[in-house]
């Protein structure tokens, strides 16, 4: 009896040895997966953190003039408050840049870009490589078309025809309060860019309010030189037509963009007839500076319009674009003209 009660105390202590030892290993075992699945977990988001990251390209025509410098720089300070990171690209008005820098784009996954492109007949070629990378594109002051002029990317510039009525305006006006509607010593050069489909409406703006305002004055003294939107094309554009016409003392110029402006102050100047003239800029980012100058200049006003709404407004599409959302195909920044009288309350930190 006492042999039998002994061994059954012994089996019941056993019994719960093994027990306890049992339910210390479900819990160790119940535990790790819980551990692992969470280091999955965060290892996964850090992944799709990075994969998801907000890269954008500013990719530019003339990323050295200083237009598209303070395009850009306003289109990263859109893109960094997104928290994202933002490439400025110099295409240096040339298409192999250009398209170099759209195949860094894609191999480095950018999550878009805004572009001001060099030769819009590239419009089709860029559009269908991004397509295929599946990334998204805005279109910055020169449209991204087809062979029709038809937009096929949203894009974001300036209302051209609109500013070239007013500069055409204020040209028409300053001629009408000189007394210069009839001299037969005063004609007009308008600068052109034909090749590019944001220019062309600027002139035709400037040529259509001008002659309507001055129906008296000789359309045969109304000259236009073509050239390629920088400085020294401008200047030598506007010097070849200044010289073709020596009847010509009084000049009234404007242009296509400020650099071509600047280039006819200059060509003015070189040939002693800038005291007589009148030069009207087209964004004021140049003028400014002649505005500043002791003793005047040629540049006499300026249409005013924000690089800073340009590009901060080409990143606000792109956004929406990446974000999955309906946006415009075509959004407009209107301008005003200034002069040295009024540019720095216009302009206001932008005329320093």
């Amino acid at each position: 009896m006492k042999k039998s009660l002994a061994l059954i105390l012994a089996l019941v202590a056993v019994t719960g040895l093994v027990g306890c030892s049992s339910g210390e290993k479900k819990s160790e075992t119940t535990n790790a997966p819980t551990t692992d699945k969470v280091t999955s977990s965060e290892t996964k988001g850090e992944s799709e953190s990075k994969s998801e990251k907000l890269l954008v390209y500013g990719i530019y025509k003339a990323g050295d003039q200083t237009w598209f410098i303070d395009e850009g720089a306003a289109a990263q300070k859109a893109v960094e408050e997104a928290g994202g990171e933002f490439i400025y690209v110099d295409a240096k008005m040339n298409p192999e840049e250009y398209l170099k820098a759209i195949d860094n784009a894609i191999a480095n996954k950018a999550s878009g870009i805004v572009t001001c492109i060099p030769d819009q007949t590239m419009s089709q070629a860029v559009i269908d490589k991004l397509s295929e990378a599946n990334i998204p594109v805005v279109a910055a002051d020169d449209a991204l078309q087809d062979a029709d002029g038809n937009k096929i990317a949203p894009w974001v510039g300036i209302n051209a025809y609109i500013i070239g009525q007013a500069n055409g305006e204020w040209l028409a006006n300053y001629a009408k309060d000189n007394n210069l509607v009839t001299d037969p010593e005063v004609g007009l050069l308008l600068l052109t860019m034909d090749t590019v489909s944001s220019c062309v409406p600027r002139a035709e703006g400037e040529y259509d309010k001008f002659t309507e305002l001055c129906p008296d004055f000789d359309t045969n003294k109304i000259f236009k030189a073509d050239y390629d939107g920088t400085t020294d094309k401008g200047n030598t554009a506007a010097t070849a037509i200044i010289t073709a016409h020596p009847e010509i003392k009084k000049w009234l110029v404007t242009g296509a963009n400020e650099e071509g402006t600047i280039g006819a102050v200059r060509a003015l100047e070189s040939a002693g007839l800038d005291a007589d003239a009148c030069v009207v800029g087209l964004g004021a980012y140049m003028a400014k500076d002649e505005f500043k100058k002791e003793g005047g200049s040629a540049m006499k006003a300026a249409a005013y319009f924000s690089s800073d709404s340009v590009g901060a407004g080409s990143v606000k599409v792109l956004l929406d674009m990446i974000a999955g959302k309906e946006v415009s195909q075509e959004t407009a920044v209107d301008a005003v003209v200034v002069t040295p009288d009024n540019y720095k309350e216009i302009m206001g930190k932008a005329a320093e």
